[in-house]
């Protein structure tokens, strides 16, 4: 069975990221503080996760003896509307099919700065930037929010039982940029 199994940059491996705390701290532009004998290192969130394509021993850019000592949030994104939603299977503690997080800026009555990161779909956070780049300077409404739904989805490859993961992380975007729930019509 490959039902939660990655849509996306499946090269070495299909495992997919389980973390509802990694695309949080990617939108959030969040800095990792890794100490370890040769001193400290910062490391950006987006980059901290890392694929079987780069090592598929470990999900992290932590090295043998190192340690992350702190999460660094950043105010780079204050003053954002924050979205997270996350779809699992039981109503209780379980790891997402597919979960996505949000940080969008408002510039007057159209989108400013956003940062959007996917997760459960690929063996890191996918974050969206081509969708960021697409929804800055349009309104945030459901227009909007459907071709940022679209976009999101364009390459995934889907196996034989997790192809429901497409209309999923397509609404779940729609939801984030629109601001919340999708109507029964979409």
């Amino acid at each position: 069975m490959n039902r939660e199994h990655a849509i996306f940059d499946a090269d070495r491996c299909v495992a997919v990221n389980p973390s509802d705390t990694a695309p949080a701290l990617v939108a959030l532009d969040a800095q990792m503080v890794i100490r370890g004998a040769k001193g400290e290192r910062v490391v950006p969130a987006e980059d901290y996760w890392i694929g079987p394509g780069i090592d598929i021993t470990r999900m992290n850019v932590l090295q043998p003896g190192e340690l992350l000592t702190a999460i660094r949030i950043p105010s780079t994104m204050a003053g954002a509307q924050f979205y997270f939603e996350k779809v699992r299977d039981r109503q209780v503690w379980d790891f997402p099919l597919v979960n996505v997080a949000a940080a969008i800026k408002p510039n007057g009555g159209t989108i400013g700065e956003a940062r959007l990161v996917v997760n459960a779909v690929a063996a890191t956070p996918r974050r969206l930037k081509n969708v960021e780049l697409a929804i800055a300077g349009k309104p945030r409404n459901e227009e909007t929010a459907k071709m940022a739904g679209d976009l999101a989805v364009e390459g995934a490859q889907t196996l034989r039982h997790n192809g429901y993961k497409v209309p999923l992380m397509r609404n779940l975007v729609k939801r984030a940029v629109r601001g919340g729930p999708v109507t029964a019509t979409t």
